[in-house]
């Protein structure tokens, strides 16, 4: 059963940047995440190909583990990423008539504490020169993310200041980046966390501030990033990106919503 969009969602997306839904994908795809996410990071791979890897097996431990287009590698993965209640919301946020998956990341912060699972403050726009327009990210809780476990923190309001091009993902020292980000005159930095029940999803603006800190908890925080797009965008011209060259392929860039 689908959950109602509450009246005001729209309305506060745009005010804040970003909007918190409650669970909205069923817990029988939740529970059945962790273990395909576990042999995609072990290099197990259902559907023969393999997913583009920033971390392998062997590196380092404690440190955040992304591994992008995990959706190519594992079928259960395609149905979360696929799943119509994130096209559903995300159409509603935007009002969008056509919500599209671009690309997706699969997150793992590992326990312990250490700054090395962090990551960075930073404007998703930094990183996709290749595609302009209305972009953004569904982000799925997959294990209970909670205030110890290191769940994204954003800034409210941020995504109005435009693309600053300032921060990192991978940065691990957020004070230090707090210093580097021009905060236009006026403005203020205030900090909201995305504490998420499994299968709930956070979804934000391309130019939304964001970052989270160590994972303190007794176990992994899981996660997938979903980058969607809607009608209003378009490649950049004169790019050929890897993700630009696959829009038009159903197999990887699926539509999750179209009206």
């Amino acid at each position: 059963m689908s959950i109602a969009i509450p009246g005001d969602a729209q309305a506060r997306y745009r005010r804040d940047g970003f909007y918190f839904s409650p669970p909205i994908i069923p817990g029988d795809l939740i529970n059945r995440i962790a273990a395909r996410m576990d042999r995609v990071m072990a290099g197990e791979y259902e559907t023969g190909e393999p997913p583009r890897r920033s971390w392998r097996p062997g590196d380092d431990p404690k440190r955040i583990r992304k591994i992008d287009q995990a959706h190519l590698s594992d079928r259960t993965i395609y149905k979360l990423a696929t799943h119509p209640e994130i096209g559903r919301w995300a159409a509603a946020l935007l009002g969008a008539r056509r919500v599209q998956l671009w690309a997706s990341q699969m997150l793992y912060k590992p326990p312990g504490g250490e700054v090395t699972g962090n990551v960075g403050w930073h404007q998703d726009k930094q990183y996709w020169g290749y595609l302009d327009g209305e972009l953004f990210t569904a982000w799925v809780a997959v294990s209970d993310v909670t205030e110890d476990s290191g769940p994204m923190r954003f800034l409210r309001g941020s995504h109005r200041w435009g693309l600053l091009d300032s921060g990192d993902f991978f940065g691990h020292d957020h004070e230090a980046q707090r210093q580097d980000i021009p905060v236009p005159d006026g403005q203020t930095w205030e900090e909201a966390s995305a504490v998420l029940s499994p299968g709930a999803v956070s979804f934000h603006d391309r130019h939304t501030y964001h970052a989270s800190g160590p994972n303190t908890s007794m176990g992994p925080r899981r996660s997938f990033a979903f980058h969607l797009r809607t009608e209003k965008s378009r490649p950049v011209e004169g790019r050929d990106d890897y993700y630009v060259s696959h829009l038009d392929d159903p197999a990887y860039c699926p539509v999750l919503y179209e009206a």
